[in-house]
């Protein structure tokens, strides 16, 4: 779907040094292979460029004609790029005239359209409200606890879940954030630590919204250890008769292949139409996009008040064991 929209972006760069430098220049930020949020922050400094003092310094995008520049040795500024292969060249001139440059190749990877007049709930992690319970379609059983915490933390204060299984339980944890029976767009956003990637077969990200009918409609979204999915949730059974099925997607995830002690980016975009049919659009891991495109029906007549909800879900893989899985930066986006 298209929306007249503000975009963000996510920015993957590939360069052979964390530092890169040529003449002088030293490049501290964007590092190498990081992936940022567009608008990013460009650090840089020179302290010579050909013997010279240096007076200025710039940066253009793909040899823009037009660079910005500033007076000075240094360079911290935001700059905004739109997707696709980019080169980032940073000039230093010097006193008398001379010039050096130094350039960083990107990658700008598109991430969710969000229209500038969406609702948006952020910090969810942070909440007083969340519960943990035990997920009665799992196998086994399992238990788990919840303490905000400082470290790790991606944005200041993350949510720790510490899930405790036999036979592949899973610990469903989950909080009310508002509610809103009429919009019909929404985008998960949040960012996920594993301290290991054993030991865990599921995480799943959902939210639950009733709609003016009263029922409730379930946009569940899983990375699915035993298919190695990306797999989207539905109703095979009616509102009234539920049959609540995961279906596993083209889109490839697995939760063993995640980095472990680093920050990762989940974002989910989903829409409804009036009857709860949901329409998962794409998912986006560390701003890789993944292509759902698939509408199933998902409404479920369970008798709730009006309410938005998020759920965060860890299942276990094997007989019995233990995880421990941070939550940071939690915003739901709504129009």
């Amino acid at each position: 779907m298209k929306f007249p929209t503000k975009q963000a972006a996510a920015v993957c760069l590939l360069a052979a040094s964390a530092a890169p430098a040529f003449a002088g220049i030293t490049i501290a930020s964007p590092v190498n292979s990081e992936t940022v949020s567009s608008p990013f922050t460009l650090s840089a400094d020179a302290s010579k460029c050909s013997s010279q003092s240096v007076t200025s310094m710039g940066y253009s995008l793909d040899g823009s004609a037009n660079p910005i520049t500033v007076e000075g040795n240094s360079l911290d500024v935001s700059v905004a790029a739109p997707a696709g292969p980019h080169t980032l060249r940073v000039v230093a001139s010097g006193a008398k005239g001379a010039t050096c440059v130094s350039n960083v190749a990107i990658i700008v990877l598109a991430i969710p359209n969000i229209p500038l007049d969406a609702i948006s709930v952020s910090s969810l992690q942070t909440l007083g409200n969340w519960q943990a319970a035990d997920d009665a379609g799992a196998t086994g059983t399992a238990h788990g606890t919840m303490s905000l915490v400082t470290s790790p933390s991606y944005g200041g204060e993350a949510l720790e879940f510490v899930t405790r299984f036999t036979n592949g339980g899973g610990e469903r944890y989950f909080a009310v954030f508002g509610d809103d029976t009429t919009v019909s767009n929404f985008v998960w956003d949040g960012w996920v630590y594993l301290t290991k990637s054993t030991g865990i077969a599921n995480i799943e990200m959902d939210m639950n919204q009733v709609m003016d009918n009263g029922q409730t409609v379930i946009y569940g979204v899983q990375c699915d250890g035993y298919s190695r999915t990306w797999d989207y949730a539905t109703n095979a059974g009616t509102p009234e008769n539920p049959v609540d099925e995961w279906i596993h997607s083209a889109a490839p995830c697995n939760v063993a292949n995640w980095a472990i002690r680093k920050w990762h980016h989940v974002q989910i975009a989903y829409a409804r139409d009036a009857s709860g049919n949901v329409t998962y659009q794409s998912v986006w891991l560390d701003g890789v996009q993944s292509n759902l495109n698939a509408t199933v029906p998902s409404s479920f007549a369970l008798g709730w008040a009006p309410v938005l909800l998020t759920n965060f879900q860890v299942d276990g893989l094997g007989s019995s064991g233990s995880s421990t899985v941070y939550l940071d930066d939690l915003t739901v986006y709504r129009w």
